[in-house]
């Protein structure tokens, strides 16, 4: 599944400018580039949005600056998987990578290992700022989910391998939803209307201009 740069700043809380910069190259690295395409159009995979999900909560407590420091650290220590396959964690004042034993500090001393109390999670629902929550990565809304195993990702109907924007754009034509059911016998009326709020959602995601 080939996510656009629209649904992958509404499935991870970072702002489309965002990720324009973040896969910007500098001195200090880039922070994620697009696993399936940079141009002309930029695509993102799944484990890219779970990396982004990583990026959004770092960047609540973390200047740029340290979430680029902190991604090239870990790249010093050898550490050469997808960015999706690490926990990072942050308590504003260090980046520490986490395992199920112990945290790895990636900025003041990196390398250092210290025992791990609590641990993050990024697919959960989490603000970003005052008024706004990023939903539940899998489960946006009670009718809509995101499988890596269904559809390749996209999202769907939840049950079904209905993809979610089909449903909104029978409905956007004038199907009403009590009638979606007659051309996807699984699809009730309420979630049909959850499929309308999840596309209303993604065309109308971009939160207002930030610091990257």
């Amino acid at each position: 599944m080939a996510y656009t740069t629209k649904m992958a700043a509404a499935l991870s809380g970072a702002t489309v400018s965002q990720l324009r910069h973040w896969r910007r190259e500098t001195p200090a690295g880039v922070v994620l580039e697009p696993e399936i395409a940079t141009s002309p159009t930029a695509l993102y995979s799944f484990r890219d949005v779970l990396a982004l999900r990583t990026c959004v909560r770092l960047r609540q407590l973390s200047s740029l600056q340290r979430v680029r420091k902190a991604i090239g650290n870990l790249r010093d220590l050898g550490e050469r998987e997808h960015l999706s396959q690490y926990q990072l964690v942050s308590d504003g004042k260090r980046i520490q990578l986490v395992t199920d034993e112990e945290a790895v500090d990636l900025i003041g001393k990196p390398g250092q290992r210290q025992l791990v109390v609590v641990m993050g999670e990024i697919v959960e629902p989490f603000p970003i700022r005052a008024g706004v929550v990023i939903p539940h990565l899998f489960h946006p809304n009670p009718h809509v989910e995101v499988d890596p195993a269904t559809q390749g990702g996209h999202p769907v109907v939840r049950g079904t391998r209905v993809p979610y924007d089909l449903v909104a754009e029978l409905v956007d034509d004038g199907v009403p939803p009590e009638k979606v059911s007659d051309f996807y016998p699984a699809v009730s009326a309420d979630a049909a209307r959850d499929a309308v709020a999840f596309a209303q959602y993604v065309n109308s995601y971009d939160l207002p201009r930030r610091a990257a």
